[in-house]
């Protein structure tokens, strides 16, 4: 089984608006509504690969609900604590004619660490050798920044495979815990090895040194519309990025986790990891808001990955 950890979900408001312009009067021309948050999204990506998860996290409030109603109507499992006070919105600015993505999001609740060991307990509980759990996204107020680490060596522990999906300290302490799988983009790759990484020989060198040192089974580095680094022990392979109309950049990452995660789950081979979980990011651009692409337009895009091995 697949669980997915969003300690902090978010109601993801997306708007397209031509021509932002700060200081005065801007018009929405469109505008969406999806229950949002990393490693959610990433359970909405998983339905529509066609595999099955559970998504663990914490809510609160009149949004929390509206969180676990909306993925209730979309038939995913759910097992959420709520806490006092509200689940945070985030907006999403789309505009089509700069071609910017902008993100307002809100901080959320706050949680104690109480509630963090429940959390943790519930998932535990439920784990089995071999199991996958995908921790991702930001973490709540209250978070202390080891939270990562802490809950990434539990699943462990219990024979689980823990793919971190994280920035900043939250990554950084995370990686001591050896995580079977990371997923940076280029920015936190950067941020983790402290230095500039202006060539692929560099991000790939980088990647290889984060693997080896902290003994992960494999790096994936995003790089958006350049493409991706899949870097396991035995190989190294770069797929170039597709050429597609762009609708939303928000929540490619996410579907490119989630592609990683059932694959991994069925024991694909890396060639057909890369095609999957690219193909998967793709069609998540495609999508306006933070919706999960539809499978057909993922299999459509299949054939047209093109990669190559990195020695």
């Amino acid at each position: 089984m697949i669980y997915t950890v969003t300690l902090n979900p978010a109601l993801d408001k997306t708007v397209e608006i031509p021509s932002l312009t700060v200081d005065t009067v801007n018009r929405i021309t469109q505008m969406r509504t999806d229950p949002g948050g990393k490693g959610i999204n990433v359970s909405k990506v998983i339905q529509s690969l066609g595999g099955q998860s559970i998504a663990l996290g914490i809510l609160g409030g009149h949004t929390g609900l509206s969180v676990q109603n909306a993925l209730t109507q979309m038939g995913l499992a759910t097992d959420f604590i709520f806490v006092n006070g509200e689940t945070r919105t985030n907006l999403k600015i789309i505009d089509p004619v700069h071609h910017t993505n902008t993100d307002i999001n809100e901080p959320g609740v706050t949680v104690s660490g109480e509630i963090l060991r429940q959390m943790l307990t519930r998932l535990l509980d439920r784990l089995k050798p071999d199991d996958i759990v995908v921790i991702s996204g930001s973490a709540p107020k209250g978070c202390p920044g080891d939270t990562y680490y802490i809950w990434t060596r539990a699943a462990a522990q219990k024979g689980a495979r823990v793919f971190l999906d994280a920035d900043g300290e939250l990554l950084r302490t995370g990686l001591q815990a050896s995580p079977f799988l990371i997923k940076p983009n280029r920015r936190e790759l950067f941020e983790l090895i402290g230095q500039p990484l202006s060539t692929p020989e560099a991000l790939t060198a980088a990647a290889r040194s984060l693997r080896e040192k902290y003994k992960i089974r494999k790096v994936v580095v995003s790089m958006g519309r350049e493409g991706a680094l899949y870097i396991t022990e035995k190989e190294s392979l770069f797929a170039e990025g597709l050429k597609i109309p762009t609708g939303s950049t928000v929540g490619a990452g996410d579907s490119m986790v989630a592609a990683l995660a059932v694959a991994e789950e069925k024991g694909l081979p890396l060639e057909e990891t890369v095609r999957l979980s690219t193909a998967a990011g793709a069609s998540s651009v495609m999508c306006s808001g933070t919706q999960a692409a539809d499978y057909k337009i993922i299999k459509e895009l299949l054939p047209k990955v093109r990669f190559h091995k990195i020695y």
